[in-house]
């Protein structure tokens, strides 16, 4: 059958639990991948296998494991898990493809499956070229990938399949402007942490945006509650989103002193390490929060109309 979803037509006859679980799992592990890359950075080891696709002239796979010691070990490590998020990518991308009946939600498999192969040619071109400017975007992009993936393990659901009611309460269109504003700064400091992470500077900008971001963040809860009877799906990400802005302060807090006050306030290796990478996953998580949060506001109050120019906000939807 097909049904309307504030204006676009979905054919939901042929659906698959299996594209959602791929995208779960790739999701996990580009978490993972994440997680990898910020250790590499923050123990300065992306260089510490200087030739790609190989590594030390063995094929990338067959390196031998008793020879992952030190800085060999993150980077290596790094590479096997983004070889992993590439298969795992390319395989959403044919199951979407297979059994997806929304066209946009194939469109979106695609452009994951162009986005993972462009992040890798970049990581390697960070070590064949040494770049450390291709580092700075190796990184920043990677978050833009995580949120990808993460906006169709959402679409692809069971819970954004079934049929909700488009509403229209009051301050609809000033909480959509709200979210979608917070995602974008969300992913401005995510390039701002970057610089500060790799070149240390701009951490005035960072810390200017960071407080931008507070003040969203606390205005986007006192908007979604009060009608949390008309849109209980919004409650979860909202406060989600809140939790990680007050542990994002105190990371970015210990990150500073990690990066800037080591000579005066000694934290350890250990935590000199978690502090930022535990604020660089953090940041991301922000992100993906921000995200599905923005998108379920726009599935409930009605998807923009590009030829009539206007929301239809009253229709029963499903996908």
């Amino acid at each position: 059958m097909a049904t309307e979803e504030c204006g676009k037509d979905v054919v939901l006859d042929a659906w698959s639990p299996w594209p959602h679980r791929i995208a779960l799992v790739t999701t996990a592990a580009t978490f993972l991948l994440i997680l990898a890359g910020g250790i590499v950075t923050n123990t300065g080891t992306g260089m510490a296998v200087p030739d790609w696709p190989t590594t030390f002239g063995y094929s990338m796979f067959l390196y031998p494991w008793p020879k992952m010691v030190g800085g060999i070990l993150y980077e290596h490590t790094h590479r096997l898990i983004a070889s992993l998020v590439g298969a795992l990518t390319l395989t959403l991308a044919i199951f979407l493809w297979a059994l997806e009946p929304r066209p946009w939600v194939r469109g979106l498999g695609i452009a994951a499956l162009g986005a993972v192969v462009l992040q890798g040619v970049l990581g390697g071109l960070r070590v064949v070229l040494a770049q450390g400017g291709l580092a700075i975007v190796h990184g920043g992009f990677a978050q833009a990938f995580f949120a990808l993936i993460s906006s169709l393990t959402l679409v692809t659901s069971p819970g954004w399949r079934a049929p909700v009611e488009c509403v229209a309460p009051p301050g609809a269109l000033r909480l959509r402007r709200l979210a979608f504003y917070t995602v974008a700064g969300l992913y401005l400091q995510v390039l701002l942490g970057t610089l500060v992470t790799h070149l240390s500077v701009r951490l005035d900008a960072h810390v200017f945006v960071a407080g931008m971001i507070s003040v969203a963040v606390i205005l986007l809860g006192f908007w979604i509650l009060p009608g949390r009877a008309d849109w209980p799906e919004l409650v979860r990400p909202a406060g989600i989103l809140r939790a990680l802005w007050i542990v994002q302060l105190l990371l970015g807090l210990g990150a500073y002193v990690a990066k800037f006050q080591a000579a005066d306030i000694a934290l350890g290796p250990a935590l000199s390490l978690a502090l930022p990478v535990g604020h660089r996953l953090t940041g991301g998580l922000m992100l993906i929060a921000g995200v599905v949060l923005t998108l379920r506001i726009y599935r409930r109050t009605g998807w923009p109309d590009p030829v009539l120019g206007h929301e239809s906000l009253s229709r029963k939807v499903s996908a």
